[in-house]
Formats: C-alpha cells, structure tokens, sequence
C-alpha cells in the first residue's frame, strides 16, 4: 500500500537512539518504537512509542516483530551491549546499526588497552586512586580490590554495600571539561578507567585526563556480528530511506 506507515524498531539506549526516534516522530512516513533495556529507571525523555525490558531472546523478538509489524531493526544499542545485537541479526527483518565511532588517543594522551572489565580492575596498580565510569551493573571487579581506593561514578546506585575504600559519585552525563578536571583534582585522582564508548557526551573526562597529565585504562570494545552499520543519525536517516523507499 503507497500510503502505509512503515514500522521501525529502534533498540535504545543511546544518545543517538534518541535523536533518531525524534527524527522519525516528524517523519509521517514512519513509527517508531523504541525499545530499552530497563537498566535506568529514569532514561531521558524519548520520542514516540517507548517499551522497556528484555524480549526473552530471539524468539521473543522475533515474536515482538511479527505481532508490531516491524519493517526495519535499527540496532542503536550501546557499543558493549552484545547479546542484542546479535539476537537482532536473527530476525527476519533487515537490521541497519547506528554505532558511534571509538575514540582514539590524541598526542599528549596516555592510554592503556585491555580487553576487558577485568582486566582493567587488575592493571590498576596497588594504591591507586582511580576514577572508574564503567556503570553500576560491571563495578565489583574494582570494588573488590581493597588494595585500591575506587571513585564510582554511574547514573543510579548499584544494589549492595560500598565499601569502605570506595565512594560513588550519581550523576548524569553530559560532563563539561572543567567539571570533570575539578571532579578528578577534588578525589585525588591519578587514574581513569572508561569504556570506549565514543561521542561527544562522555569525551570530557579524557580531555582532563589529559590536561592533568593522568593515565587511562581503556576498555576496548567486544566484537559485534557485522552489520550494515552507520555513525551518525544523518547517514541513518538516509540508510533507513534506502532501505525501506
């Protein structure tokens, strides 16, 4: 039918998911909905239909696709969320993926690579003040090395005890530079451990790291199941017309 509303499924999570789905709201041509994880219970405010929680694996999304009619998987899912890009590329509908590019040492920087989360609580040296934003759901590593003082910082509060050589910081990006440098100073920082997430939001943090001469351990990113696969919302907006016509 010439007229019909294409249905998109976007898998959330991301800053630019967000943008996306209100890109689309004004788009009669298309309906979107957005679908999260459930981790945070108070995400920012996103446009369009909103669903949140898992699908019971590929089945259940596959099941979820064929009751909502989707047309069209947009998988905008944060860089280490693996399991659901994968689920994605199952189904029975095209599947497009809107990924931020990682970030990359810029000269004065001094970046460590390790390819995992423990990886990175292990290569904190004894003593160390580190400044860790990896989220609430993967800090025990770190908390667990009482040889360390560890400075959490996450959007909610993660379920159990802090201990004692330990302090978290709730707070929501976007981050200014200076916010960050004077976060970094006031903890006595010496160390920051991060994801490669990538984008603009959370790039703050490296920009003091770096203007405070501090090291940082870089977690890479898993390998995710290829994909057709775009870094802004612009090029996603026009893979999504190509796509669907």
């Amino acid at each position: 039918m010439p007229n019909e509303v294409l249905r998109i499924l976007i898998l959330g999570g991301t800053e630019e998911a967000r943008l996306l789905a209100s890109r689309l709201a004004d788009d009669a041509r298309y309906y979107a909905i957005t679908s999260l994880a459930g981790r945070t219970a108070s995400p920012n405010e996103i446009a369009g239909e909103v669903r949140s929680g898992g699908f019971g694996g590929v089945a259940g999304l596959r099941d979820f696709i064929a009751k909502n009619h989707i047309a069209l998987i947009v998988d905008a899912t944060h860089p280490y969320a693996v399991q659901i890009s994968v689920n994605a590329m199952r189904t029975n509908v095209p599947c497009l993926r809107l990924e931020r590019p990682p970030w990359q040492p810029e000269p004065g920087d001094n970046w460590s690579f390790v390819a995992n989360i423990d990886a990175a609580a292990q290569a904190l040296p004894k003593g160390a003040r580190a400044l860790v934003t990896v989220g609430r759901q993967e800090i025990a590593p770190f908390l667990a090395r009482a040889d360390i003082f560890v400075v959490a910082r996450m959007i909610e509060p993660s379920a159990g005890e802090t201990p004692d050589h330990a302090e978290i910081v709730l707070a929501r990006p976007p981050f200014s530079c200076s916010h960050e440098r004077a976060l970094m100073e006031d903890k006595r920082i010496d160390v920051l451990v991060t994801k490669n997430s990538g984008g603009e939001a959370n790039s703050a943090k490296l920009q003091a790291a770096r203007a405070l001469g501090l090291p940082v351990i870089m977690i890479a990113r898993p390998g995710k199941v290829a994909a057709a696969c775009v870094s802004s919302v612009e090029q996603m907006l026009s893979s999504i017309e190509a796509e669907l016509g």
